[in-house]
């Protein structure tokens, strides 16, 4: 990554192989994969924007954020080139938009997020709180004792 371009949000494949990131070298932010370290080409993922790239660990998906959604890719990578599918909207949900961050994660089976969802119409202000559950198993084995379903 180089130039007079604005390079931001880099994020390592699993592998380590790919590196994606964003650039506004279209003239509008868009998700790019090069191999890393180099040297090799460079393949434009997102469509219409987007920025926060995250790849699933669990299978050959590459998520970012398009317009306050999530967007997904499938890829292929075959020796130095990389063959990504046409992204697809991964949920029609908006989230929300705090500053300069991506407000989302994959989780590492692939399937499920962390992500800050946008206030609703009817909410008077933001809610600024997060909830952790630790040890939720185990209060949940206290709760409700295995064979009493």
């Amino acid at each position: 990554m180089s130039g007079s371009f604005i390079e931001q949000d880099a994020a390592f494949s699993p592998d380590g192989r790919w590196l994606a990131y964003a650039s506004n070298e279209s003239g509008s932010l868009e998700v790019y994969v090069q191999p890393f370290p180099g040297p090799g080409g460079r393949w434009q993922i997102s469509t219409g924007g987007g920025s926060f790239p995250r790849w699933s660990r669990s299978s050959r998906e590459l998520f970012y954020r398009a317009d306050q959604k999530i967007m997904v890719a499938t890829y292929d990578p075959a020796g130095g080139s990389f063959g990504a599918g046409k992204p697809q909207l991964w949920s029609p949900s908006q989230f929300g938009s705090r500053g300069p961050s991506s407000n989302f994660d994959v989780h590492p089976d692939g399937k499920r997020f962390a992500v800050l969802k946008a206030p609703s119409a009817e909410q008077s202000s933001p809610v600024n709180k997060v909830t952790f559950f630790f040890n939720f198993f185990d209060e949940l084995r206290r709760k409700v004792p295995a064979g009493t379903n």
